[in-house]
């Protein structure tokens, strides 16, 4: 369901102006990240440097925002990456979507930048450029409150000190713990002197087959939402996966040199359990996936699997309650908890193996706690983690960084899930698991984790269907078929989409997404396998090799219609963009 209208505000000159949402685009691209990814890539000029004014950052809802539809109130936030120059979409669950379509809008699109700190105010028909000098400085959770007693009942949208001091991973947050995480979001708003969005909508959204809709929500709801399928997320959440990846021998320890982790119990879903206070939702949400806990004086919602792996048995911790410290100073500080634990493991074995000395060590639970802020401010050789570790691996001389275009890997070794390295060097924002998780299929399922057969075709598939399920905004978490998404917005438009046509959707993006990144000069060059994952876990004795690997990246570019560089032929773009 589309209102018809995107909010336009340029922070330089402070105009604000309101125009038509191209109906012509949202057909082919639907909403979210392929709507985005279409406005971004026509408007954003070659070569812009991301942290400067001639960036542009989008919020972009879905069709299904502010609906009945379960599992579909969340927000995509469109960029190009000042951590790793590529195209970005990031997303943030909670209720800013939902509130966004209630003001009536499709999507807003931030140009410029302010000479002063500033925030938007979206109310309705009414949007406003207000002075933010008095929330300059100050956490995304004190801001946030700042907001809601300024003006009500609203959503928040904000960058902490991290984003202020342009860390390259600097999130943007929402309802305190719920975040853009990935790609530097938060610095992007901080270049532009924008502290925050604030947004309260209270109009209709009309849908002209509401009846039908209805019933079949409620229909799904109870037979495919909650099912044993998905009630994962609702009775643990994705701390189950802790001892999932530790059988498995991919749960990333000590900067990926081990695949699993002897203290990996103290972090598990159990443990979670025993510390949770409540459950949490999304808007429209039966699931509410978030657990929102309490461990010692730290509180968060989670921690995720992620961050368990990549801030707790990465670092070498083994203590939750120092695990939702650091999630919670990451949080309000405003930076990307994966990228965070990524960064603080990579110096942690620089310092113990000579390369630098960062003043932190695996297990040294002081050091570690004082990262976080040491990184969002800035402060002494930190300063040079804030880059990313690709940039302090060169810096330093080191080959041990785990990133893929200077993202930093996420919590599964793909020695012990090859696939998963194909889909961490293609992902068109760089190393990232919600692209595709073919270890689903290969560590935590049936197919044998270890060769290289078949498995371009398994990530080529999972990228052209998350990107199709990411434009209409739907939860990860919901492992809905194609079929279904269909059949949802067939209710909302005017024009149904044939199963052909759906089909091409997800694949139409994710070309869309690479032509922008090969516009910026990206290639084969830049789909790599880090130098690490050639070289054996200390615990298996597994690797994947280097020949293996360009073989399986040369078989995935064939299916998808590239050539041997990686760009798409002149074909595949004229067969997807007619």
């Amino acid at each position: 369901m589309y209102t018809g209208t995107i909010a336009r505000i340029n922070l330089t000159d402070g105009k604000i102006r309101k125009e038509k949402t191209n109906r012509e685009w949202a057909r082919k691209y639907i909403g979210g990240k392929g709507l985005g990814f279409k406005y971004l890539f026509e408007e954003l000029e070659k070569g812009a440097d991301p942290l400067s004014p001639r960036n542009k950052i989008m919020f972009f809802t879905g069709p299904y925002a502010g609906t009945s539809i379960p599992l579909s109130s969340r927000i995509a936030v469109i960029t190009k990456s000042p951590h790793t120059g590529t195209i970005l979409d990031s997303y943030a669950g909670g209720v800013f979507a939902a509130e966004l379509k209630f003001a009536g809008y499709d999507a807003v699109i931030i140009e410029g930048k302010s000479e002063n700190p500033v925030y938007i105010h979206i109310e309705n028909d009414s949007v406003s450029l207000a002075d933010a000098s008095e929330l300059w400085g100050k956490g995304t959770h004190e801001t946030e409150t700042i907001l809601k007693r300024r003006h009500g009942d609203v959503s928040v949208m904000s960058c902490g000190q991290a984003g202020e001091n342009l860390v390259k991973f600097a999130c943007l947050t929402t309802e305190y713990f719920r975040h853009a995480g990935r790609g530097g979001c938060g610095a992007v708003f901080g270049s532009k002197n924008l502290k925050a969005v604030s947004v309260a909508g209270s109009k209709d959204i009309v849908v002209p087959k509401m009846k039908e809709l209805v019933s079949f929500v409620n229909m799904l709801i109870k037979e495919d939402v909650l099912t044993d399928t998905n009630l994962w997320a609702k009775t643990d959440g994705t701390s189950m996966i802790v001892e999932m990846s530790n059988n498995a021998h991919i749960l990333p320890t000590w900067n990926f040199q081990y695949g699993s982790f002897k203290n990996w119990e103290a972090l598990n879903a159990e443990s979670i359990r025993t510390n949770k206070k409540k459950d949490k939702a999304c808007f429209a949400c039966p699931l509410g996936c978030a657990k929102f806990l309490r461990k010692g004086s730290a509180r968060t919602d989670g921690p995720e699997y992620e961050t368990l792996a990549l801030c707790g048995s990465n670092c070498g911790i083994s203590e939750l309650e120092n695990v939702v410290a650091f999630n919670e100073r990451c949080d309000d500080l405003g930076m990307d908890s994966m990228s965070c634990g990524g960064v603080t493991a990579f110096a942690c074995e620089c310092t113990e193996k000579g390369v630098a000395d960062f003043g932190v060590r695996f297990g040294d639970t002081e050091s570690y706690l004082n990262m976080p802020e040491r990184i969002a401010k800035r402060q002494g050789k930190a300063s040079d983690l804030a880059e990313g570790t690709r940039f302090s691996a060169k810096k330093y001389g080191t080959d041990i960084a785990c990133e893929v275009k200077g993202l930093e890997y996420p919590g599964y070794d793909p020695r012990g899930s090859v696939a998963m390295a194909l889909a961490y060097a293609t992902s068109d924002r760089g190393a990232c698991h919600l692209r595709a998780w073919p270890v689903a299929d290969e560590a935590f399922g049936s197919l044998d984790p270890f060769t290289t057969e078949g498995k371009a075709q398994l990530v080529v598939t999972q990228q052209n269907n998350t990107a199709s399920k990411f434009s209409l905004v739907l939860c990860d978490f919901w492992a809905c078929s194609p079929e279904n998404q269909r059949k949802l917005l067939n209710f909302l438009v005017e024009k149904e989409y044939s199963e052909e046509e759906f089909a091409l959707v997800g694949e139409r993006i994710w070309n869309l997404g690479r032509m922008f990144n090969v516009r910026e000069g990206f290639s084969r060059k830049d789909d790599y396998l880090p130098k690490r994952i050639t070289t054996p876990l200390a615990d298996s004795g597994k690797s994947l090799r280097q020949e293996d690997f360009d073989s399986m990246l040369s078989e995935y570019y064939r299916i998808r219609g590239w050539d041997e560089n990686g760009i798409p032929t002149k074909e595949k773009i004229g067969e997807l963009m007619v």
